[in-house]
């Protein structure tokens, strides 16, 4: 299969064709080999536009979907971005490409080794990939001019929030009792967090954001 083929039809017909005209994203899309991030076995279908199952409770999310998430971020490249539930390391190679520096949060301890090695494969040098609870974020590396989830959530617990800095971006498709997503931007003014809705999305959501219900939003 002609996968420089595959991804450029994704950028052209996927992409630009639905209202993303950040072109530091589409460049980033455009570069990154999807294909090297999903089991050898799906290879053939990683440019469809649907979520691809990595084993776990992860997935590769939908590119459009993902690709309106990172446009609402609005990554800088001096931003410092946190990638929560990073799976095998795709997220982080794209945001990578639109930042100075990411740290890819996961919680499965195989996944943390496969992103680490698929992403030095790839000499994406400027990710650090770290073990530990999703929920929880990382502040020790924090904090952050972005946060991106990588699935469906059904609210943001406050202390990912506050790993923000001022003027903060969290980026995430909040998803009702009923499964309905939304792509989702929180900004930190101070001690102010704001919502607004992007687009609706419906992505698979991230397990351990389901498993409690002590979050606050």
């Amino acid at each position: 299969m002609n996968y420089a083929a595959a991804r450029h039809n994704m950028v052209e017909n996927q992409i630009r064709t639905n209202r993303i005209t950040n072109n530091a994203v589409i460049d980033a899309l455009g570069k990154v080999p999807r294909e090297a991030f999903v089991p050898k076995q799906l290879r053939g279908v990683a440019y469809l536009d649907e979520d691809i199952d990595l084993a776990g409770g992860r997935y590769l999310m939908e590119p459009l979907v993902f690709a309106a998430m990172l446009q609402a971020a609005d990554i800088n490249p001096d931003d410092v971005v946190l990638d929560v539930g990073c799976g095998t390391g795709y997220s982080a190679a794209v945001l990578a490409r639109l930042s100075s520096t990411v740290v890819a949060l996961e919680s499965d301890g195989e996944m943390v080794v496969r992103a680490g090695a698929l992403l030095a494969g790839l000499s994406v040098d400027n990710v650090a990939v770290v073990g530990g609870s999703l929920t929880e974020g990382d502040p020790a590396h924090g904090p952050y001019q972005v946060i991106v989830i990588e699935g469906a959530v059904p609210r943001i617990p406050d202390r990912l929030l506050r790993q923000l800095t001022g003027g903060g971006r969290l980026v995430a498709v909040l998803a009702d009792e009923t499964g309905l997503g939304r792509v989702t931007v929180t900004t930190r003014v101070g001690e102010v967090f704001s919502s607004r809705v992007i687009v609706d999305a419906s992505v698979r959501p991230l397990p351990e954001f389901h498993r409690k219900a002590e979050f606050i939003f």
